[in-house]
């Protein structure tokens, strides 16, 4: 791993307003700083879907993001709406890594089910919602970490064979 730039969005109404700190960005930020990816754009914004919008596209067209993982708003509360925001960000979806996160944490918590985090791409980007919890946000990119570095490079146009040797 480590070609490839990452962007850490944080969906909080009360993190954008100062008021409860960002423990999930943050862990996102070490962990993949850690695997060798390198950080260009971070930022926590309220739950609403054109700040969610504006935040995601400049993380990738002003940024370059080659990843961009957002936490929060993937629930069933009133005000989680960032799989609504993806509908006009998404050019193409990624449901298997939606389902693999799931699944993973169906093992661990029946409440997962609740969980309506997406994945996608947009240009030669790949943006995945993740819990907005610490400890949700780990379990479920963890599950993704062995398969980013090739799907970054399918998404970048790479023609190597997806198959393993």
């Amino acid at each position: 791993m480590g070609q490839f730039s990452f962007a850490v969005i944080t969906m909080s109404d009360s993190g954008a307003q100062g008021l409860r700190q960002d423990t999930s960005g943050e862990a996102l930020k070490n962990l993949l700083n850690g695997h060798g990816y390198e950080q260009c754009f971070y930022k926590i914004v309220p739950d609403q879907v054109e700040s969610i919008v504006e935040t995601v596209l400049a993380a990738i067209e002003e940024k370059g993001a080659d990843l961009v993982l957002t936490t929060g708003g993937t629930g069933v509360s009133p005000t989680d709406v960032t799989p609504e925001a993806m509908d006009l960000v998404f050019e193409k979806e990624v449901p298997g890594m939606a389902e693999a996160m799931r699944a993973a944490s169906m093992a661990i918590t029946p409440k997962a089910v609740i969980s309506r985090g997406r994945a996608g791409i947009r240009k030669q980007s790949l943006i995945i919602n993740l819990p907005g919890s610490r400890k949700g946000a780990l379990e479920n990119i963890e599950v993704l970490l062995p398969a980013l570095d090739h799907a970054l490079d399918k998404i970048k146009g790479s023609t190597e064979d997806c198959a393993e040797s």
